[in-house]
Order: structure tokens, then C-alpha cells, then sequence
């Protein structure tokens, strides 16, 4: 069956599609900052009836969240003493290390052609291609034989989505623990007794998987999903000033690192959906600032909670009232609303 085929049955089982093309784009460096620069680019340009899979490599890198706080989830001086680095991309979720053993995967469309499970289908695909059965988690990881090998997170702006996550082919796993700070809580709460122990490599049920041969089998998938030839883009083609701006965005002290932050309380806790960190400054029982931390894969309900929380009593009832104010019509945001709310109501400050 070819791909345009594959595509027209896709589409009667899901109803209209207005994708009419698509893009392949690999990356020719392992730069994470000049690899997240082009990612947003990328996502800033792509088409209402497009779809761009985009795949790129990072050599040494942690990679976190776009609301986590890199000084508890990283081993800075580990980091720097090995000549890693640090990236942080505009995504929610937790932080991940990359190494060339790993390969990176965007996919990229508006938001009325975002389809989780079709762009999943594509990885699933290319797996199963390469002679491995992979099947999908609860919380959109990609597993086999119930160990994890490809993680994903998220982000939507101005009518665009994009969807992005890792391939784990031949990752050092050593280097896993090496780096990063991984909260006990986090482990505590899916049973886990190391990071290590929950991830697997894709080489180690199929000997002879390279990544390149991982990026044909994406590539095909991609067409026979989608139902277009894709078009090969270049790096040339993108616009050299704009992916420097962006650049130089990603790779900025403050990017990276965040204000520094001297605060006097803290609160923590542990959802299903996530770890949420507050901190506080406060002065006459005011909040006067205030920091949130998460690796939440919904960044905008992280992000909401400093605005709400600044200027009110420091008191668990003044604060548990202003987060009662938050809603969302997206089901699973509303929920993690109310789910703050009601910690904040009941913490002992």
C-alpha cells in the first residue's frame, strides 16, 4: 500500500485533515542551544496545512523543563567539571540527558492538525519497523517490555503545537544518575528505585540499530502516517539572522539559570501530574515574590501561580482563595487548578 493510500485511510478514520504536505529537517550539529533555536524557529514558520518532523542530536547535555529550577534538578558542578551542558527548552516536563546515543524527534503543526496518537503512531511505527515491539504508558511514554525508551513533552502558542521528545538507541546509562538531581518523591510515587532501572535501550533488542537507520525508518513511517512525500528542508533555507537571535536566547545566562532568587519559605508537593516547588519571599506577612518550580507537562497552569500569589497575605486560606480563582476549559489544566487549590488550603505554612 503506498503512503498516499495509507494517508486517505488514515484520514477517513479521523475525520477532516488539513494537512496537504510535509517537511523533513535533520540537524547537522549536536549544539542543544543552536538545536532548541531551530526547533523555535521551526515551530514560529510552520504552515497551517504543514507538518515538519524535525530530528537533531545533543552531545553531553541536560536538558530541563521550561519551569524547573536547574540549581535542585542539576549537578551543576558535576556538569561543568565534565564540560557538559545545560539547555532549557520552552517545553514543560522534567529534565532529560542526552548523549549521541540518543535521538531527538519534533513534530510540529497548527493546532487543529495536533493529533497525539497519530504523531505517536509514527514512532510506534518505525519501532515495530526495526523489529521491536514497543506499546504506549499512561502519562505519553513509549515503552518496551515495560521499561521506558522515549519520553515526550509539549508546548502550544498562537494557534501552532509542537510535540518533541527523545529515542533512546545506545545512551550511556551511567550517566543518567550522573547529572541529575531526581527527586525521592518523584521515585516514591511510581515505585521506582532508580532512574536507571525505569529505561532501556532500543540497541539492546535489536543489536544492529544505528541511529541513521532510526531516521529512515521515522522518515518512512512520517510519509506513510501523513499520506504526503515529505520535502527535504535544509538548514540553508532557514533564515541565518533569525535561528541566531533565537540562538543566542537559548544559550543566555539568564535563559538557562533564571534570576537568582533568594527566598525565605518553601512548599512542596507531589501531584500525579507532577512536582510543584513554591517559593516566597515575604515581609510584613506579605508575599512580596514569588517562584514556582515544576516538572509539569502543562507549563501555562505553572506559570499563571506567581501572578496570583504575589501581594497577599502569607497565609494558606488568602492563597488557596486566589488559586480558586484560576480555571481552564482544558479538562486536565481545570483539574490540576483545583488540585493546588486544595494543597494550598490544607499546607502548614
Amino acid at each position: 500500500m503506498t503512503e498516499q493510500k495509507r494517508g486517505k485511510l488514515y484520514r477517513r478514520r479521523k475525520g477532516n485533515d488539513m494537512i496537504n504536505k510535509t517537511a523533513y529537517i535533520e540537524s547537522t550539529g549536536v549544539n542543544p542551544h543552536q538545536n532548541l533555536a531551530i526547533e523555535e524557529y521551526l515551530f514560529s514558520r510552520c504552515g497551517r496545512d504543514e507538518a515538519i518532523l524535525y530530528l537533531w542530536q545533543n552531545e553531553n547535555t541536560i536538558v530541563i523543563g521550561k519551569n524547573q529550577n536547574v540549581w535542585k534538578e542539576c549537578r551543576i558542578s558535576k556538569i561543568e567539571e565534565d564540560g557538559a551542558v545545560i539547555a532549557r527548552r520552552i517545553s514543560g516536563g522534567g529534565a532529560v540527558f542526552h548523549d549521541l546515543g540518543n535521538l531527538n524527534f519534533t513534530f510540529l503543526v497548527s493546532k487543529e492538525n495536533y493529533d497525539l496518537k497519530r504523531q505517536l503512531e509514527v514512532i510506534l511505527k518505525a519501532v515495530q519497523k526495526l523489529g521491536i515491539h514497543a506499546e504506549l504508558s499512561g502519562r505519553n511514554d513509549i515503552l518496551v517490555d515495560g521499561q521506558k525508551f522515549s519520553g515526550n513533552a509539549f508546548h502550544e502558542q498562537k494557534g501552532r503545537c509542537y510535540h518533541h521528545g527523545t529515542i533512546m538507541v545506545d545512551v550511556k546509562l551511567n550517566e543518567l544518575n550522573k547529572y541529575l538531581n531526581v527527586s525521592k518523591k518523584k521515585l516514591e510515587s511510581k515505585g521506582i528505585k532508580s532512574v536507571r532501572s525505569r529505561v532501556a535501550n532500543l540497541k539492546s533488542y535489536n543489536p544492529g540499530l544505528t541511529i541513521e537507520l532510526l531516521k529512515k525508518a521515522l522518515r518512512e513511517t512520517f510519509e506513510e502516517v501523513y499520506g504526503h512525500k515529505s520535502r527535504v528542508m535544509k538548514e540553508e533555507e532557514l533564515d541565518g539572522q533569525a535561528v541566531q537571535e533565537l540562538y543566542e536566547k537559548y544559550s543566555s545566562w539568564d535563559w538557562v539559570y533564571g534570576r537568582e532568587f533568594e527566598f525565605q519559605y518553601e512548599i512542596s508537593e507531589r501531584f500525579d501530574w507532577g512536582q510543584v516547588d513554591i517559593q516566597f519571599q515575604v515581609d510584613c506577612g506579605q508575599i512580596t515574590d514569588v517562584q514556582v518550580y515544576s516538572d509539569s507537562l502543562k507549563p501555562k497552569v505553572i506559570q499563571e501561580l506567581p501572578e496570583v500569589l504575589k501581594g497577599i497575605r502569607y497565609h494558606n486560606q488568602a492563597m488557596g482563595d486566589r488559586a480558586g480563582g484560576l480555571h481552564s476549559k482544558e479538562e486536565q489544566e481545570e483539574a490540576m487548578y483545583r488540585d493546588v487549590e486544595a494543597w494550598l488550603r490544607r499546607v502548614e505554612l
